[in-house]
């Protein structure tokens, strides 16, 4: 019988923050593959765990992650841990979770801290309806993608960063969103913890004067949906009738069908299109 990969959750700052249920499974597997064995030493260690240690990390993924599927074949119990919070986030974890399902081998999650979640209810910009983009992507065609996208999104975006990068990110999606409003988090659940909250180019020009230390999550409020609103409105309105109702008619859609979209994009009543249309 196959063994379980166990998806451990652990501590993104302070060491009280571990389950009973990650620390017992911590004890009892086989083996615990980290990301960074040094520094999982410090926290079983702490707690006087003696499980033994694999390195897996986005370096070695390709040659560890089928080993310790062989491990877990021959009924071995395996605990994946991350550096903080929870594997699989902005971390390998889900390409050996995708191995496993492919080799019809039990996966479970043994939830806690997650640094994404503690920065979201923790900045109170909105937490109804939002994305995790994780760090900004290094590749500057895929990096200008993701800034392009934000322009127009309502809701509330978190980002991860580094204190070295951090001032240029600010800076970079105070750009892309005319200056809107963010919060940048640090030393989550630790005794400096910090949180301050201003437009994206204040806070940029803070850190710039107070050099940043550890790592930061940045939340970013969404675009204003009033505001998205009113823009859309004034696009369509910015269009020929003929082109706009050429849209949705060329979509297969009924005359009838067509005029109440384009009175809905243009902010009017369905009426004054009807007119126009067939006036």
């Amino acid at each position: 019988m196959a063994g379980t990969l166990y998806l451990c959750a652990t501590p993104i700052g302070n060491l009280e923050d571990i389950s009973l249920r990650v620390l017992r499974l911590l004890r009892e597997c086989d083996v615990v593959a980290a990301e960074d064995t040094r520094h999982t030493l410090k926290l079983l260690n702490h707690f006087e765990i003696t499980t033994p240690l694999i390195s897996y990390h986005e370096h070695n993924k390709a040659a560890k992650g089928p080993q310790l599927v062989q491990l877990l074949q021959e009924g071995k119990n395996i605990a994946l841990v991350t550096d903080a919070g929870m594997p699989g986030i902005s971390d390998p974890g889900e390409d050996l979770v995708r191995l496993c399902y492919e080799a019809e081998v039990p996966v479970t999650v043994a939830p806690g801290a997650s640094a994404v979640v503690t920065a979201l209810v923790l900045s109170a910009m909105g937490g109804r309806r939002f994305v995790f983009e994780g760090f900004l992507p290094p590749d500057k065609k895929e990096r200008a993608a993701v800034l392009e996208r934000l322009k127009d999104e309502e809701r509330t975006t978190i980002f991860y960063e580094a204190p070295h990068r951090l001032p240029e990110t600010l800076r970079l999606l105070a750009q892309a969103t005319e200056n809107r409003r963010a919060c940048c988090l640090r030393e989550l659940t630790k005794k400096y913890e910090e949180r301050r909250e201003d437009a994206l180019l204040d806070l940029a020009a803070y850190y710039e004067a107070n050099s940043p230390k550890g790592e930061f999550v940045i939340v970013l409020a969404g675009k204003d949906p009033q505001e998205a609103k009113k823009e859309k409105e004034a696009s369509f309105s910015a269009m020929p009738l003929e082109e706009h109702m050429q849209q949705y008619l060329e979509k297969g859609w009924s005359e009838k069908d067509a005029m109440k979209q384009v009175a809905k994009d243009r902010g009017v009543s369905k009426r004054d299109i009807y007119a126009l249309w067939k006036g």
